[in-house]
């Protein structure tokens, strides 16, 4: 399929974080990035239909004790809602899902969903970070840090039911979790060799400074070989600090916004590439605005270019 034949986009808004808002507080950090980008009209400059926000949001401060996440069960309200729509979006055949967030909790929703509408998915997670823990492992208990991990059926039951998974049934196969960009040292030692005991795929960030085109061509290259759709999701803290400053977790040595957008070209402009997220933009460290501005720019040029 050509690639202006593809269906147009689909963006809906997913106001989330996961370190846990008041119920009844205002919206703040992440959860306030979809707004962020509609004010530089993101979905009208892609020509895609804007559907507002899914009503979601992680509340609470606690870790749950039977799942070790923050925001349990708001955390499982928000994974069933985010899949519900995605799976009716994809099963429909006439758009692509976008999804402007938010934190990467939503990643856990959006696989689910497409792997309900298509069967078999794999996700290209274009990120700083590996994300393989439970809530067990978790430092924070936030389900950031675990979006791979439990796409690969590593959590609580509770985590992996609101997926549609088990431990021996998990979202995506062996293979088919690929991180691009991962780079924090500190993570590598406390993850391990988990990475590749599930089964996940990690190009790590100086192989895509090295090429970034070559990278994204060479991960959309082995999917299209298994002809295996995917979602690629963007966590913004791929960038370097000195870059892209505004979000939560700040990591030195990252992307430029030039090898973000080589490294992302490849990827969405297959036909096998189904459905994008974007997450972890937070507009509270973006006074000027200059931030945002950025990501919206690369995201018109990367997803509206043949994407």
């Amino acid at each position: 399929m050509e690639s202006s034949q593809r269906p147009p986009w689909s963006a809906v808004g997913v106001p989330i974080g996961t370190a846990g808002a008041l119920p009844a507080g205002p919206p703040f950090g992440t959860e306030v990035a979809p707004a962020a980008l509609r004010a530089r009209r993101l979905p009208e400059r892609l020509g895609a239909r804007d559907r507002g926000n899914l009503a979601v949001r992680v509340v609470g401060h606690e870790r749950d004790a039977g799942t070790g996440i923050v925001g349990w069960p708001s955390v499982r309200d928000m994974i069933g809602t985010v899949r519900a729509d995605v799976g009716a979006t994809l099963a429909g055949g006439a758009a692509r899902p976008l999804l402007l967030g938010g934190c990467c909790a939503l990643v856990m929703g959006a696989v689910s969903g497409a792997r309900d509408a298509l069967g078999r998915v794999a996700v290209v997670s274009v990120d700083g970070h590996i994300d393989v823990y439970d809530g067990r492992t978790s430092p924070t208990g936030e389900a950031a840090d675990m979006p791979v991990g439990a796409l690969r059926g590593l959590g609580s039951v509770g985590l992996l039911e609101a997926m549609g998974a088990s431990p021996g049934r998990p979202v995506v196969a062996e293979g088919d979790a690929i991180v691009v960009g991962a780079r924090d040292a500190e993570e590598v030692l406390d993850v391990g060799d988990l990475p590749e005991r599930l089964g996940v795929d990690v190009h790590h960030r100086d192989e895509v400074v090295a090429d970034p085109r070559g990278t994204g061509s060479r991960v959309a290259a082995n999917l299209a070989g298994r002809a295996v759709p995917y979602w690629v999701h963007l966590d913004v803290d791929v960038l370097d600090v000195a870059v892209f400053p505004a979000t939560d977790y700040l990591l030195p040595g990252g992307l430029d916004l030039d090898q973000l957008a080589d490294l992302l070209r490849p990827l969405v402009v297959d036909p096998l590439a189904v459905g994008f997220s974007v997450g972890c933009y937070n507009p509270g460290k973006d006074p000027a605005g200059a931030c945002g501005d950025a990501l919206a720019d690369l995201l018109v040029d990367v997803l509206g270019s043949g994407g």
